[in-house]
Parts: C-alpha cells; structure tokens; sequence
C-alpha cells in the first residue's frame, strides 16, 4: 500500500480536534467522512467548519471554488459501519481515555478492510495499547496532530515495535498530502515529544500555583515575558482544554501508580465543575462562548 492507494480517510470524532483534522485531509484532496455517535456533535462540527472556513475565503486564504470543492469531499454520520466500511484511513480523534479507545478500535478492526490503517491522535497514549485489540498491529501507529490543527503544522508519526514501515510511510504521505509537516519517531515514550517538553512545564507551574508560590495569572505573565513564550501554561490548558491533560494524568496514574503521576487537585476541580476552558467558556479564565480563532 502506498498513498495513491488512500482514496477515504476516516476521522472518529466530531469534536475540537476531529472536524479540524478532517477538514485538512478533505482540503488535501481525500474523500473523508467525520463519524461521532452524536447528532449534535455533528451539527456543530459543520457550524464550526462553516464559520472558520468562510473567514478563510474573506481573508483570501482561499478561495470559495477550492473549499466547496472541499465541502463536497466531506460527509457526516452517526454510523461507524458506514464511515469505516470502505475506508483506506483511519484517525481516530475521541476521548483520552484507553478503555474508549480500545473499545473503538476493536469494532472498527472488524467493520473497516484489511489494508485499512488504523491511526490515533491521541496525545499521551502509545498506539501499542491499541493495536493489541486489532488483527493489524503492523497497521496501527500514532498520528498526533495539535490543536487547532487547522493552525498548527507539526504531526508526531510514532512507531510502535509492530508498525510496519509501509504503513509508517504512507502515514507521513498523508502528511505531507495535506500540508502538515510530520515527524516520524520510532519509539514510543508516554507523551512522545512535545507533550512531554509541556507537561514538564505545567506540571511545575501547577506545583508553584497550589504551594501558594504565585497566581496563576503571574505565573502565565512571568512565562510570556521572560520565556517569551506566546501564551503561559494555564492559558495553554484552557485552549487546549483542561480535561485533555487531566485525562491524559488520570491514564498515566493508573499505568504507573506513582503518586507523581497523580493529576493535580486544581485540575480535578476544574473538570468536575465542567470548567474546561475556551470551549466551555470558563477555565482557568473566563472566555465569552465563540470559537477558538483560526487564522
């Protein structure tokens, strides 16, 4: 299999990082189809895509012939059998949590065709956890892209020890198909690379925080100004959402048991009280409810 033989890319889930992602391999000339079980999610994910793609044609990023070429390339379902059926790609964007995933990937090994690859966008999960529920290992590798993909140009390509090097290549293909840079690591570390380099960051500014060392807001202040990163960490969990690293620490925990692993007391409150961030329009700051901007 190689990438002219990737015709229909499947992305399982309609959520923040889902219809963006399926919008990208639309964009990049594939038949794509975006499943989630809920009608809702669905309907949002069009709006959603509705909205940022027409300021794309008002800022003259392209033009309205090329995305409703685009649109006509995407489709919409509620029904997994009919999103996988027929598929040559698969990426899977749901829930952090390995039991959902697992669960998913399993239905979808024997619903989608044999040389159909598997990939998940998780950001922390090893697609080896996932591939050992297939009948294809060799065809299952992680394809983390980063939010919001319709921005962000980097894709972390991870290799498990069973990812065949057909299928690693034709994941990169798809990449560079639609226009985003990939990076193809051969060994799988919890939170690859990027993640890892953040949570090193938030996991010391959540420290600061809680001990009563600084505010949040000057902790972000003192990253922005003296580290001259774009935004600080607590800015960066409301984009990112705060239950997507929670999620990610809560899975570390169970694997490790390390009381170091333990997600943080301020991050569960947070989740619990549905204060997730950008999209929730209250996390660590509050945010009136519109769309995170997509240049």
């Amino acid at each position: 299999m190689d990438i002219q033989d990737v015709k229909h890319i499947s992305v399982l889930g309609a959520g923040s990082m889902g219809h963006q992602i399926a919008m990208l391999c639309a964009l990049g000339g594939f038949s794509t189809t975006i499943y989630d079980v809920h009608e809702k999610a669905l309907e949002k994910a069009k709006e959603n895509l509705d909205f940022q793609m027409g300021k794309w044609v008002r800022k003259g990023k392209i033009n309205q012939q090329d995305l409703d070429q685009a649109f006509a390339r995407l489709s919409f379902t509620n029904g997994l059998e009919e999103t996988v059926r027929n598929t040559d790609f698969v990426i899977e964007a749901v829930v952090e949590k390995l039991d959902v995933k697992q669960g998913l990937f399993a239905k979808v090994d024997r619903l989608a065709p044999q040389h159909a690859i598997l990939t998940t966008n998780s950001s922390t999960i090893a697609s080896s956890k996932i591939a050992c529920v297939t009948s294809r290992p060799d065809k299952v590798c992680n394809m983390h892209f980063f939010f919001p993909a319709l921005v962000m140009d980097c894709v972390e390509v991870v290799m498990s020890e069973t990812t065949s090097e057909e299928t690693a290549a034709v994941t990169m293909a798809v990449c560079k198909k639609i226009k985003r840079t990939g990076v193809l690591l051969r060994k799988e570390t919890w939170g690859f690379v990027a993640n890892r380099l953040l949570f090193a960051l938030n996991k010391e500014a959540l420290k600061l925080y809680e001990e009563g060392v600084c505010d949040y807001k000057d902790i972000d202040t003192i990253v922005r100004k003296s580290l001259n990163h774009p935004m600080g960490p607590f800015e960066l969990m409301d984009l990112s959402g705060i239950d997507v690293g929670y999620f990610a620490l809560e899975e570390k925990y169970k694997e490790t048991g390390n009381e170091e692993d333990k997600p943080f007391t301020s991050l569960e409150e947070k989740v619990k009280a549905g204060e997730l961030g950008r999209k929730t329009g209250k996390g660590w700051y509050d945010y009136e409810k519109t769309e995170v901007k997509v240049k």
